[in-house]
């Protein structure tokens, strides 16, 4: 069997959850989550580590950052029957109260990135599968996670001129929190029939400096740290009530 271009995963590695952190390093530390865990590739940006959470066979993949780069993440796990994937990423808030640490459920994202608009015009929704969104809930909500569900929304450009504008004007609408990847993984995964959901680490509080913010975050914020410990459970948690869910279906 041939591998998949750009993850280099085989076409039958036969494994149906997937958890996509942005970051490769992050995918490493995700093996302390994990029983019998193992790198099996890492190619460009696409780092994979599989291993088993309470039995449940599970990949950690990770997806660089920006939608492009997600997009054929998730093309190419749809390949391989990948059949729900949950992002972990980070995120700036765009509301007051939000802390670092917080996780925020993405409910639906703001389509402001091009690799999504690529693939369908702006009327197409970028939304969460339901079910796979409401695992993440009750399985936040079990650990006692703080967490936030809403929009975000997903761009393209980090350090634009005008991002404090643009930041105040989404957050006027309502809009939760900002990131990179989010729209780009909901329509790639609509598309393709991947079941997908979003779960957001604030390492960015609102109208802090993003660049400041994520230097802290690299340097090991305590609370950000916590977050992205929560968010890892969260996602691992969510798949592991969507594999008992289809267990139970197939049994009927």
């Amino acid at each position: 069997m041939g591998k998949m271009p750009h993850i280099q995963l085989p076409e039958d590695l036969s494994v149906a959850y997937a958890v996509l952190p942005g970051d490769p390093d992050r995918a490493v530390r995700a093996m302390d989550f994990l029983e019998d865990a193992r790198e099996i590739a890492f190619h460009r940006e696409y780092r994979s580590v599989l291993g088993k959470f309470e039995g449940m066979e599970v990949l950690f993949l990770s997806t660089g950052m920006g939608g492009p780069s997600t997009a054929i993440a998730v093309e190419e796990l749809a390949r391989i029957g990948v059949r729900a994937a949950v992002r972990i990423g980070s995120c700036g808030a765009l509301q007051p109260g939000m802390r670092l640490g917080d996780l925020v459920l993405v409910s639906g994202a703001v389509r402001d990135d091009g690799a999504s608009r690529g693939y369908a015009p702006a009327q197409y929704p970028a939304i969460p599968d339901f079910g796979l969104l409401a695992a993440c809930r009750d399985s936040a909500d079990e650990a006692g996670f703080p967490w936030h569900m809403g929009i975000a929304r997903s761009h393209d450009c980090l350090y634009g001129d005008g991002n404090p504008q643009i930041y105040e004007e989404w957050s006027r609408r309502g809009v939760l929190a900002s990131d990179m990847e989010t729209a780009a993984l909901f329509v790639v995964g609509g598309l393709r029939g991947v079941r997908t959901a979003s779960v957001l680490n604030v390492v960015s509080p609102w109208r802090a400096d993003v660049g400041e913010s994520v230097g802290r975050y690299a340097d090991g914020d305590e609370a950000a740290a916590a977050g992205e410990r929560n968010e890892i459970l969260t996602a691992l948690m969510a798949l592991k009530r969507i594999e008992q869910q289809e267990r139970r279906e197939k049994s009927l």
